[in-house]
């Protein structure tokens, strides 16, 4: 029943091919399959008349190659395209549970199946039923993206099918399902590039009332150590150009004429970036100054009002 091992232990890292999935992402992701899985589970009860069940049991990142790998052969693999998106996505679902539901569509009690190529007669009866399938996905997906699904093809040997390169990544969900009495893993392939542009939205991530009370707590914090962070403020004149000859010569007691106008204000600078202007003054002892409105010519070269 089961194509994949299921560990509780250290899982590989390879740091050529960096984890891209932000718990966020997952989380995001879940709620929309889970939502499928519920909706889908429903969809097979009605269709074929018997008691039917779906629920996402992981997501996780592979290569397209390592997807492959733990496949089944043979198995029933529907290649889907999702537009508006790009990219192509992989249904899959055993040769068994769609001997299956077809034997239950046709009116069958189920149970045990020979494993063989479908027949004419059987063919349009699973690709009526995966694009019901495939519609509900479309309603699982509707928060994030509006999507429409439609179904290419249908092949039997994953080994054959070159939808991606291998080194590919890939989201894949995996799903246990349940027709009758036949239980089994179905899962659905999808390219990274395919799903990320819809995850990295603002709007498409989701999170949980702790999470987001976690994230404004940690912003209020951010904000108040930067309103808190001392700063270097300089008050200058305005630069003047001179030759490295002269500025080797220098002495003390040698005057070096500004070409600053003494109509013009000071600039006030943090970390060479003018931020404002000011007049020199002193404020009892100590030397101050006096912020003013900038010179209409520094107005326009900044793009203020």
């Amino acid at each position: 029943m089961s194509r994949r091992g299921q560990s509780g232990g250290p899982a590989p890292y390879d740091f050529r091919r960096p984890i891209k999935l932000s718990r966020e992402h997952v989380r995001t992701l879940q709620i929309a399959f889970e939502t499928y899985a519920r909706s889908c589970g429903t969809l097979l009860t009605t269709r074929l008349r018997v008691v039917s069940s779906v629920t996402l049991a992981s997501i996780e990142q592979l290569n397209y190659d390592e997807y492959v790998a733990s496949l089944a052969n043979p198995t029933v693999i529907a290649v889907v395209n999702f537009d508006p998106l790009p990219g192509t996505a992989l249904m899959e679902m055993s040769s068994s549970a769609v001997m299956t539901a077809i034997d239950h569509m046709l009116g069958g009690p189920g149970g045990p199946q020979p494993e063989r190529p479908l027949t004419e007669v059987e063919m349009p009866l699973l690709r009526g039923l995966m694009e019901r399938m495939l519609g509900e996905l479309r309603y699982g997906f509707e928060t994030l993206v509006d999507i429409r699904p439609k179904l290419k093809e249908i092949e039997y040997n994953a080994q054959f099918l070159r939808a991606h390169a291998p080194g590919d990544a890939c989201v894949v969900a995996t799903f246990d399902m349940k027709i009758g009495a036949e239980e089994c893993l179905a899962s659905l392939c999808m390219p990274f590039n395919m799903i990320l542009p819809v995850l990295s939205r603002t709007e498409a991530v989701v999170l949980s009332d702790s999470e987001r009370a976690s994230r404004d707590l940690a912003l209020r914090n951010l904000t108040a150590g930067l309103f808190a962070a001392p700063i270097d403020v300089a008050v200058r004149f305005q630069p003047i150009r001179m030759r490295t000859d002269d500025i080797v010569d220098l002495r003390p007691g040698d005057v070096v004429p500004l070409a600053h106008a003494t109509s013009r204000p000071l600039e006030v600078t943090v970390n060479e970036t003018v931020f404002a202007h000011a007049v020199p003054g002193n404020q009892g002892a100590r030397l101050a100054c006096l912020v003013v409105p900038a010179p209409p010519e520094s107005s326009k070269e900044s793009g203020r009002p």
